[in-house]
Parts: structure tokens; C-alpha cells; sequence
């Protein structure tokens, strides 16, 4: 017995069943938005990564998304000409580009995260409070152990 739970191998694998499922729908609704708007899921990542960022270089927008330099601009210059991202020029070095989200590219990443919050609100309706808050302090410790 762990932490009060009778056979936790049988937990384990029906919250994975659950999140396997649960990802598979999310990922499916995401996709429909996604080609709604016409842009790829990298597309998405990196939109969202830059809306809580002021703004990259190219180089930084490569290593966060594991890509080479040219296939990063080529990322930017999709979602520039969708209206969704912008390039300027550092004050201190015209050299270096830098890329910012514009307030359309904002509008579009919070409908979308809106419509994920609502999948998962629907997704957790039936959870009692108190397990949904076990549930988040769990991801939460198990998110903080990952980043160190």
C-alpha cells in the first residue's frame, strides 16, 4: 500500500490511460484551431513561448526550439506574414534581429488557451476540489523536480 492507495500499479496505468486519452483530444481540438488559423503546431510553441517573452533573437528562437537558424526564420517569416509575429532591431546592435509577438499573435494564442482551459475544466468537472488540488500540487512538485 502507497500513500493510502491500495494497488497504485492499477492507479498508475488508469491515469495514464486517462492522460493518454485526455492528450489525444486535446491534441485534436488544438490541431482543428491550428489549421483553422493555418499554422503547424511549431508554429503554435514558438507563438506562445514568445508571448511571455519581450522578445528573442533568432539564435535564442533556434535553440528553444531545436531547430537551425534557417529553419527558425523560416518559422518567423511564416508567422510574419500572418500577422502574428514582428522583427526589429536591437538599439545597441542593427546587426541583431530581434522577434516579438504582435497583439495579434497575443489574441490568437489566449483563444486558443482558452479553449484548452475549457477542455480541461470539462475534462476535471467531476473532480471533487480536493483532488483536483492534490492533483496540481503533484504536477506542480513533479514540474519543479524536472526543471532542477
Amino acid at each position: 500500500m502507497t500513500n493510502g492507495i491500495k494497488n497504485p500499479a492499477k492507479d498508475h496505468a488508469q491515469l495514464a490511460d486517462f492522460i493518454l486519452f485526455s492528450q489525444r483530444e486535446f491534441l485534436l481540438n488544438l490541431s482543428r484551431e491550428l489549421n483553422r488559423d493555418n499554422i503547424s503546431f511549431a508554429q503554435f510553441f514558438l507563438l506562445s513561448y514568445l508571448s511571455t517573452s519581450p522578445e528573442l533573437t533568432m539564435t535564442d528562437i533556434a535553440r528553444k526550439m531545436g531547430h537551425s537558424t534557417a529553419a527558425a526564420t523560416g518559422l518567423v517569416d511564416r508567422l510574419e506574414k500572418l500577422g502574428y509575429m514582428e522583427r526589429t532591431h536591437a538599439i545597441d546592435d542593427r546587426r541583431k534581429v530581434l522577434v516579438r509577438i504582435t497583439s495579434q499573435g497575443l489574441q490568437l494564442v489566449a483563444r486558443l488557451r482558452d479553449e484548452l482551459q475549457s477542455q480541461v475544466a470539462a475534462a476535471m468537472s467531476e473532480t471533487s476540489a480536493t483532488d483536483a488540488a492534490q492533483f496540481i500540487t503533484s504536477y506542480r512538485n513533479l514540474d519543479t523536480a524536472v526543471v532542477r
